[in-house]
């Protein structure tokens, strides 16, 4: 594109943006990015802000039977959560009977451990379940829950995105 006397390449931009994230998020000081990059580091501090979405502990949102999962998925993606995994009651029996019961074990407790790498977690089900999955991440996380139903449950429920983002408010807020 030109800009006056200058031929500007989007491409070069984008690949330069792209190294500059990619390098503080492996830990690097923005002075340290700005020395292999050859830019001020004024500029890697504004581009930061200018694409900030939230600050804060890692949020994570984990939730079935859920009746508006893609609904539900747009808001988290808009509020900056970073782990989402919600299912259909359908969804959540199919991933089930997916699986053997080693198969079945390995990836809950790869689920668990991944969830207890988040500051907060947001999670949504029924009554026994909710406390249950709280029970196994009460001491890694601060953990809020959302009832949407009593145990067993058979079947979708709506969730309220109203109530889930004024949650996440008051998540980013503490």
């Amino acid at each position: 594109m030109r800009i006056g006397d200058k031929v500007i390449s989007r491409q070069k931009i984008d690949e330069a943006i792209d190294e500059i994230l990619s390098l503080r998020v492996q830990g690097m000081s923005q002075a340290e990015v700005a020395g292999i990059t050859g830019v001020d580091r004024t500029f890697i501090s504004r581009l930061e802000t200018l694409g900030e979405i939230r600050k804060g502990g890692s949020i994570a949102i984990i939730g079935f039977p859920i009746a508006n999962c893609e609904e539900i998925r747009e808001l988290a993606a808009d509020e900056g959560v970073d782990f989402v995994l919600l299912m259909s009651d359908r969804e959540r029996w199919d991933w089930v009977r997916s699986k053997n019961g080693a198969d079945l074990l390995n990836e809950l407790l790869k689920l668990i451990n991944t969830v207890r790498g988040f500051d907060k977690v947001i999670l949504i089900g029924s009554d026994k379940r909710l406390e249950l999955m709280k029970g196994l991440l009460d001491r890694h996380a601060q953990v809020s829950t959302i009832v949407i139903g009593r145990s067993p449950m058979t079947g979708d429920v709506y969730l309220n995105p109203g109530l889930l983002r004024e949650m996440i408010a008051k998540l980013k807020g503490q």
